[in-house]
């Protein structure tokens, strides 16, 4: 991405290593991200619907340390000799600007800002992500990069103009079934799935019964590969919005908007 964050140029990328994530691991100099608001709270009086949960799954979500001693968020654009000759791996695979794109398309949706929204992360390295409804996602991917250091590494972000102390982002435990309500219908999303018209998924997969089990859609956020039902046993069907390959933003945009109308959130 053209406005992805530059630390480390590609001379120095070869003495960079990969670091794993753990609890008790401390940054030493990280990229400090601004801090993070909670949004201003709907009003509560609006017509309920059943909620609607969405895991954005395999998210090249993983830290570097540069020479100078600071994190960095790994990436095709800032680290590509990096992920050639030390990871031997093809740097288009490192795109967390797509997890990125599709957290501001859930986030800003109207059917997140009426609370009928849930929206989980899973990296490829299996770590499990809750989202808050209220968080406000950094505009740009620089900024965004230095918040999902943070969290790696943290554990948990927490909103700075909250005097509650909103928990924003937070590691959780997987597996991420345990996170689902009893009854809650799960879809996966795929080119390769049963194809239907946004308006015809929203009727189908959803209702607007408010005493009713939510729906789940486990999206994509990888650049290549697909949702599987191996890798998710739950998952009842895949499923696709278009008969041409879509980015994932786009795709959660139809999906959303045919469940809007079908709710009546306009």
């Amino acid at each position: 991405m053209s406005d992805s964050s530059s630390v480390a140029s590609s001379d120095s990328e070869e003495d960079e290593r990969v670091m794993p994530v753990s609890k008790k691991q401390k940054t030493t100099g990280p990229a400090t991200a601004p801090p993070l608001e909670v949004a201003p709270a709907e009003d509560s009086k609006k017509k309920k619907h059943p909620r609607v949960i969405v895991l954005l799954d395999q998210a090249r979500l993983e830290t570097v340390k540069n020479r100078r001693g600071m994190f960095e968020l790994l990436n095709c654009d800032d680290h590509r000799d990096l992920c050639k000759k030390k990871l031997k791996k093809d740097p288009k695979e490192f795109r967390p600007d797509i997890c990125h794109q599709e957290l501001l398309a859930l986030i800003d949706s109207p059917l997140n800002k009426s609370n009928n929204l849930q929206v989980y992360m899973r990296t490829s390295q299996n770590v499990l992500v809750h989202v808050h409804p209220s968080i406000r996602i950094p505009r740009t991917f620089k900024r965004f990069s230095g918040l999902m250091v943070q969290l790696l590494h943290k554990m948990k972000i927490k909103a700075s103009n909250d005097t509650n102390g909103t928990t924003l982002l937070k590691v959780i435990k997987n597996p991420f079934s345990q996170h689902l309500p009893p009854g809650t219908r799960v879809y996966g999303m795929s080119c390769q799935g049963k194809l239907y018209s946004p308006h015809a998924l929203a009727r189908t997969a959803t209702t607007a019964d408010p005493n009713m089990p939510p729906t789940c859609f486990v999206i994509g956020a990888m650049s290549s590969g697909h949702i599987t039902m191996e890798d998710h046993p739950y998952i009842e069907e895949m499923i696709s919005v278009s008969e041409y390959p879509l980015s994932g933003a786009a795709a959660i945009s139809r999906i959303l908007g045919g469940i809007e109308e079908h709710f009546g959130i306009v």
